[in-house]
């Protein structure tokens, strides 16, 4: 471990953070981690229980595995169907269920998709096998769409004509909006994504705390950013104080990044979006503009949404929208396991209930 991780994970200061926030009796307040990478360092170092009673971590719709709709995978299933498509895909998405199967059952029945590290490496299996079309299962937040929009433009400027994007990137604040006018979740405080917001900047959550009168602080991933991120959010919630606070300064900055924000508006533009167990979110999602409808994989293959209901039982929604923990649905741990997941949020390592299962047993 570097010294820089150390320092991030000291055991006296993370002592010093708790001994603070043990002393706030004021009432329960809820605070909301937006970003499945805070989920995943929440339940791996064990934070809630360095946290007093009157402070709830509830888990946010921040994963995009778990907030990709269902018929997103069911229409991946059937474009792997063509013997003259390859899919290219993220690792974490092969696991998702479908109705009836999922990428990674339909990868060992003998269809051609292949794991990538980067969209840009689609391109290059493209080039590879010109007599196959590549499709790149595009899923993500503002923190990995920049490189998919890079991706679109590099293939339009070398005419690689048998690569196209099948997307269902999303945005975040239209959803927080959405969470922050449910009576039924109650958020005190949103403990917002350090990665997003380093693509982000930290302006757009302005709104969210002027307008809904819910403060927010942007935290790393580390032990310690994490702690240190809610006693900075307990405070300002104890002093009614409606404002942003950057706690992750050596990576966020207020404009963000404007380059990657440049190519991404190049490339796509703000739409409605299903979001998996939450519903239709008005202006939440990214699809790609009609100038480069060459490379959108909806329009060259002309697939259909097909809403479909997801899995009896399962309360995943729920999950995502804060209201319930893990640990309140009948199939986690039974039916529902890393192995075998019957819902979005146990199969992405950020996914709440993979996150619970995975450092807090079952």
């Amino acid at each position: 471990m570097d010294n820089l991780s150390t320092a991030f994970r000291d055991p006296k200061m993370a002592s010093l953070i708790s001994e603070k926030l043990s002393k706030y009796k004021e009432g329960k307040i809820n605070i909301m981690e937006v970003c499945g990478t805070h989920t995943m360092s929440i339940s791996r170092y064990g934070i809630r229980s360095l946290l007093p009673e009157g402070i709830n971590l509830i888990s946010g719709p921040g994963c995009p595995v778990c907030v990709t709709p269902l018929y997103y995978i069911n229409s991946a299933i059937e474009l792997s169907e063509a013997e003259d498509v390859i899919i290219t895909t993220f690792g974490d998405l092969m696991k998702v269920p479908g109705t009836s199967s999922s990428l990674l059952k339909e990868k060992a029945k003998g269809k051609d998709i292949r794991i990538v590290y980067s969209p840009l490496d689609s391109l290059k299996i493209a080039l590879e096998n010109k007599s196959k079309r590549v499709v790149f299962l595009s899923v993500g937040f503002e923190t990995t769409t920049p490189v998919a929009a890079l991706t679109v433009l590099k293939a339009s400027e070398e005419g690689i004509g048998n690569f196209s994007v099948l997307s269902a990137n999303k945005t975040i604040p239209n959803a927080l909006k959405i969470l922050a006018l449910d009576e039924d979740v109650k958020v005190h405080g949103y403990l917002y994504p350090g990665h997003v917001s380093a693509i982000t900047g930290t302006k757009l959550y302005h709104e969210l705390a002027l307008q809904y009168g819910i403060p927010g602080v942007v935290a790393g991933f580390e032990p310690l950013d994490i702690l240190h991120g809610i006693l900075t959010l307990t405070e300002m919630i104890n002093d009614n104080k409606k404002a942003v606070v950057n706690e992750y300064k050596r990576a966020v900055n207020e404009e963000g990044n404007p380059e990657a924000l440049k190519v991404t508006d190049r490339v796509f533009s703000a739409c409605d979006s299903v979001w998996r167990g939450i519903g239709n979110i008005p202006l939440s999602g990214l699809v790609i503009r009609d100038e480069f409808q060459a490379f959108d994989a909806w329009k060259v293959y002309d697939l259909k949404p097909c809403i479909t209901e997801e899995t009896p039982g399962c309360k995943c929604g729920e999950i995502l929208k804060g209201r319930l923990k893990p640990t309140d649905c009948k199939l986690y741990g039974k039916k529902c396991t890393p192995e075998n997941p019957v819902g979005a949020c146990m199969v992405s390592s950020e996914g709440t209930c993979a996150a619970y299962y995975r450092y807090q047993g079952v």
